[in-house]
Parts: structure tokens; sequence; C-alpha cells
């Protein structure tokens, strides 16, 4: 038996356990994409909710159309004007730390040129670029080797039996990213942890059960997108704050809760991709309270839930604190952008410049495409892993990962692999050379073994009153 869309009680023997009716109190219109019931819930003596009541000819009249802010939704006619004013698709003033692109790189209009696809250039320029690639690199140190630690935190679920091969590398990961916040002294009490491209918050959730015993411990989740199953929620003792903005435009020293606490930060991130680390860095090191170089803090006095300068206000108490440290587990250098990257000083000191940068840039996936999941190949029952996976392993659109990119090149799939590390190489030095230059002690590190993840190279950062080595 199929089912139809919208019938009350579509529900055969067989597929009982999964649709066995609505819930009480819940609209019972059946939702064949989705293979359940709509669990909106209805009004007293009603079937339906508001949403499908015209499928269940409940509308006693009354016309349902699109949302103009948002068609994948309805509303009853005579209710437009007053859905409009409170719709969740409606536009919504920016927050306070909301200053437009202050995290992207200045433009340079000598050097917006477009980019150019790896299959649009000739053997011989791809080969004189290549050549270029492994001089550049030939004096650059690789990642330190054996630092792939642990942190006592996460033992118990290390060794959870019920781990499945994806849950059990993302812990491997988690584990070796606390081991090196602990080793630098990082994981101490009286700090805010703002976790980069924050997702569900996991990393987060792990910090804080290792600093359990601490107090006076903030974490700010930075994160663009709307996310699912957030464990943000089932944190008790810590303050878990949530920013959704993209970190291009993300100003930390107007977040009201750090203005307050005056707590020292440190970045982290599992993972954050291309230019988001870029503008990470830039949020954290350049447009943050930077005590290294330059003036000490800059002063701010909250009145009202805003933040208004107050160098010349009566109120001189409130001091914004430094960065004391920044781990970030790195990913996806073909989703770099030239315009955002803070290593543009290292590339022209090396004669390199847009155009190289943009090769480079494609080049790198040069070093995981090999192993990425091909989505056609996943069947029903490896869906939840295919969702769980890393996403440099899914990143399925990156047409020059293909033999194509390298199309009349007689170079092995080993060759090519070793190239878009040292492009990766190429890339993350530039980040070391901007960190050292604002004040701090900078390297990268293998965290965990590539069969784990691919993307096992880990940015670390202290100020140059500290050290990256214990």
């Amino acid at each position: 038996m199929e089912f139809i869309e919208g019938q009350v009680n579509p529900v055969p023997e067989e597929e009982a356990k999964h649709a066995a009716g609505p819930l009480p109190g819940r609209c019972a219109y059946f939702v064949q994409r989705k293979r359940r019931y709509c669990k909106m819930i209805v009004s007293e003596g009603k079937k339906f909710c508001g949403e499908h009541a015209e499928n269940g000819e409940e509308t006693n009249g009354r016309r349902r159309i699109p949302c103009p802010l948002d068609p994948k939704h309805t509303v009853f006619e005579d209710q437009l004007q007053k859905h409009i004013k409170k719709c969740n698709s409606r536009e919504k003033p920016p927050p306070v730390f909301y200053v437009q692109n202050i995290n992207s790189g200045a433009v340079d209009i000598h050097t917006c040129e477009e980019q150019v696809s790896l299959s649009s250039l000739s053997k011989e320029d791809l080969q004189k670029l290549i050549e270029t690639l492994r001089r550049v690199t030939s004096g650059l140190d690789p990642p330190l080797p054996n630092r792939k630690l642990c942190h006592a935190a996460l033992q118990e679920p290390l060794n959870d039996p019920a781990n499945g091969d994806s849950a059990s590398k993302h812990l491997k990961q988690q584990a070796s990213i606390l081991g090196h916040l602990d080793r630098l002294g990082l994981l101490v009490t009286s700090r805010c942890f703002v976790e980069f491209g924050a997702g569900r918050g996991k990393l987060s959730h792990w910090v804080n059960i290792a600093v359990e015993d601490a107090d006076d411990v903030h974490f700010l989740l930075v994160e663009r997108a709307t996310t699912r199953f957030k464990v943000d929620g089932k944190q008790k003792k810590s303050t878990f704050e949530r920013l959704h903005i993209d970190i291009q435009h993300l100003s930390l020293e107007r977040v009201a809760s750090l203005v307050q606490k005056q707590l020292p930060v440190i970045g982290i991130g599992k993972h954050l991709c291309g230019a988001g680390t870029d503008l990470a860095l830039r949020c954290l090191v350049q447009n943050f309270s930077n005590l290294v170089k330059g003036p000490p803090c800059k002063r701010f006095k909250i009145h009202t839930g805003k933040l208004e300068n107050a160098d010349n206000a009566e109120d001189k108490s409130i001091y914004l604190c430094p960065v004391k440290g920044i781990v970030i587990a790195l990913c996806c250098h073909h989703r770099c952008d030239w315009h955002h990257y803070v290593g543009r000083d290292f590339f022209q000191k090396l004669g390199l410049g847009q155009r190289e940068f943009g090769v480079f840039q494609r080049m790198s996936s040069w070093a995981t495409c090999g192993s990425r999941i091909s989505e056609q190949i996943l069947n029903q029952n490896e869906k939840r892993e295919f969702e769980e996976a890393e996403e440099h392993e899914i990143d399925l659109k990156n047409t020059d990962c293909s033999s194509e990119g390298i199309q009349g090149l007689s170079i092995t799939v080993e060759e090519r692999e070793n190239l878009g590390r040292l492009c990766k190489l190429l890339i993350n030095h530039g980040r070391l050379d901007y960190l050292n230059s604002m004040g701090y002690n900078a390297s990268l590190e293998y965290y965990t073994e590539p069969e784990v993840s691919l993307e096992n190279v880990l940015l670390i950062a202290v100020p140059q009153l500290q050290s990256t080595d214990s």
C-alpha cells in the first residue's frame, strides 16, 4: 500500500511501527516526505493544524496563501499583516556585536583578478606553477610530528563499545585537541572559550567537562547556520552562549557578556573550513584587544544593553581582556579566499600573488580528494554516518579534485597528494607568519592520524611571553 499525501490513516500493518497514528492533540495530516504525521499542535476540536487545515477542509471558507517572507509555509490571507510582524523569517535588526566586514581583509584593487580553474591552464603553465610550489616550500618546516595527545575527560567515552567508526574518530580528535589545550595550560579557571564554527557545540561540551572543577568559565559558540541537536542546553555549571553570526562580521569586543565578565579568551575550533580560519584569526588578534602589541585595551561602558565608547566617560573601570591562546584544527584549504587570507604579506614576500594563491588553493584539494566519500555509494543504512562525516570528506562539489584538473600531466596519485599537502603547508605558513607578526608564537602540529582524519593539522598560537613547548 502506498502512502497518500494528506491521508488521515494511511498505515498498513507493516508500517504500523513507523506511523501508528497521530499523537494526541497533534495534526492528523500524514507527511509523505517524512513518512510520519505532522507534529503541530491543533486547536481544541480540530483535526488539522493551520498549515494543513486546507487539506482537511477545515478552513471554513478562509483562504491560505504562501507567506511572502518564506513561501515554505502558509498563512490565512486575512491574518497576513499580523503574521508578517511575528514571522520567524522576517528581517531582524543585527545584534550589537555585528560590525559589517570587520574581519575581512583589505580590498586590493590591483590584485582583484578573476580566479581560473586548473583545467583551463595549459600543461606548461601548470608545470611552472608546480615547480614554483616546490621551490617556495623547500625551506618550510612541516607540522611537528608525534603530537597526538589525549585527555582524561574522554577516556571513558573513547572506550565505549557502542561507538561507531564516525563517533570514534570524532572523539579521538576532540581528545587530542583537549590534550593540547591542557599541555598549554589553557584548561584553567576564569576563561572564556570562543568556539568558531561551533556546529552542535561538541568541542565546547568536552572542554566544559575537562574544566568542571574550574569556576567562572564561559563559552561563546559562534555559528552562522541553524543547527539541530545542539548540546548547549545540556550544560549546567558553565554558561553557554550561542552567537548566530558569520565570523566575518563578529566584533568580540561588543559581546556584552564578554565585556561584563572581563575573561581572558581562548579561541578554539575543530575543522574550521577555509576562509573561516582566517576570519577567526583576524577576529581574535587584530580586531580584538591584543595586549602583546599596541594599546592594551579599548574601554567600553554598558548602558541599557548597548556598548558605548567610554574613552571620555567617567566610568573607566571596564576593560577587555587579551587572547591567551588559539587552538584550531584546520580544514578545507580549497575554500580559502585571497580577500580574507591573513597571509598575503607572506605570499608577496615570496614573490607570489593572487593568481598563484588561487591555483595553490585549488591544488590543495589533491591532498584529500582521493579518499572522499561518494554520495552514490551510500545506502539507506549509511545515511546517518554520512550526515556525521567531516565536511572535508563529503565535499562533493570541488570539480578541480578530479583528474581533469591535471589533464596532460603524467604524475601519480601519490605525487598529486604530496603536491596538495605542499599547498596546504604553504597556506598554513602564511597564517603562522601573520600570527608571529601580531606577537604570538605559532606552530603547526599533527594532532591525529590520517586514518582518523585526513585534515590532521592543528594550528596553535600563544602570546610570545608563553611557549608552545612543554
